[in-house]
């Protein structure tokens, strides 16, 4: 029996898209400004499986889920990381599997409202995974890549038999990556792209957008922006924008008002890490609502 494999993204929610013949995806009904269509969990293998990332606790999504892993096991569930999008369905996939996790850690970053994603507190990996750490299943090897920045816990997972990277939240095929504080580190995501770019994977399966097929590429194209973006921080402070919502307003044009306070939280991750490499500095501490300034 052949399979009708679907390389892009089915915005369908509850279908099972197949990917690859040893890779499907269920999109999770949970649309929004931050999820982009919504959140796109992994099942690898065929009949002795891995779930990766299962989204937020939506018993929707949890019967879609059981309805694509029919007449299978699911022996691993795999968690890039803790926002609320991502790891709390284990609360739901795991009594009903009995699978054991896996994830970097616990959250460790903020989780109150004015994080935009949050952060689930309540996830709690059974077998801990550093970089390097290898995943084996029935016909399929997951190796753990530790790509901090986006959350400091955020792991991708190489599928080595189809040279595959499941980029989670790190590389995304919609958007830039959120980067905010206090668990969000713009030096450390700027360190983990350039870490991607010395890998060569053939295609990456984000949690969010369609495949990115060229990633090298995309990757560059990533680390670019965000130097960009910080001459464009410096730009503003030599005119005398010296604030954050100052700088928001000249920089982001037309922004939807939803995503302000995120730019907002961008901003000063990028302006913590030029303050890190020496080249602008705070009146106190860098918070949304300090004033900066350009080092001689």
């Amino acid at each position: 029996m052949s399979l009708q494999l679907n390389r892009e993204l089915d915005f369908t929610y509850g279908r099972v898209a197949v990917l690859t013949p040893t890779i499907r995806r269920v999109i999770c009904e949970n649309p929004g400004p931050f999820t982009f269509k919504g959140t796109g969990t992994y099942i690898v293998g065929r009949g002795e499986v891995a779930v990766i990332d299962p989204g937020p606790y939506d018993e929707a999504h949890f019967e879609a889920l059981q309805r694509a892993l029919k007449g299978e096991t699911v022996t691993h569930i795999v968690v890039t990381h803790t926002h609320r999008d991502h790891s709390p369905g284990v609360q739901l996939l795991q009594p009903a599997t009995g699978a054991p996790t896996y994830g970097f850690g616990p959250h460790m970053g903020g989780v109150g409202p004015e994080h935009a994603e949050g952060g689930d507190v309540d996830f709690n990996p059974d077998v801990v995974v550093k970089d390097g750490d290898i995943i084996k299943g029935k016909d399929w090897t997951l190796e753990a890549v530790h790509t901090p920045g986006h959350t400091s816990n955020h792991l991708c997972f190489a599928f080595k038999e189809e040279s595959v990277l499941f980029s989670g939240d790190h590389v995304m095929g919609w958007s830039t990556t959120v980067v905010t504080q206090p668990d969000g580190d713009m030096g450390d995501y700027m360190r983990s792209l350039e870490k991607l770019l010395q890998r060569d994977d053939a295609t990456y399966w984000p949690t969010h957008g369609a495949a990115i097929t060229d990633p090298k590429t995309h990757v560059a194209g990533l680390l670019a922006h965000r130097h960009h973006r910080e001459d464009q921080i410096a730009a503003c402070l030599k005119k005398g924008e010296s604030t954050i919502p100052a700088m928001v307003e000249a920089m982001y044009v037309d922004l939807d008002p939803r995503l302000i306070r995120g730019a907002q939280r961008s901003v000063q991750s990028h302006l913590i890490h030029m303050i890190e490499n020496g080249i602008v500095g705070c009146h106190g501490a860098p918070e949304l609502d300090a004033v900066y300034f350009l080092v001689d």
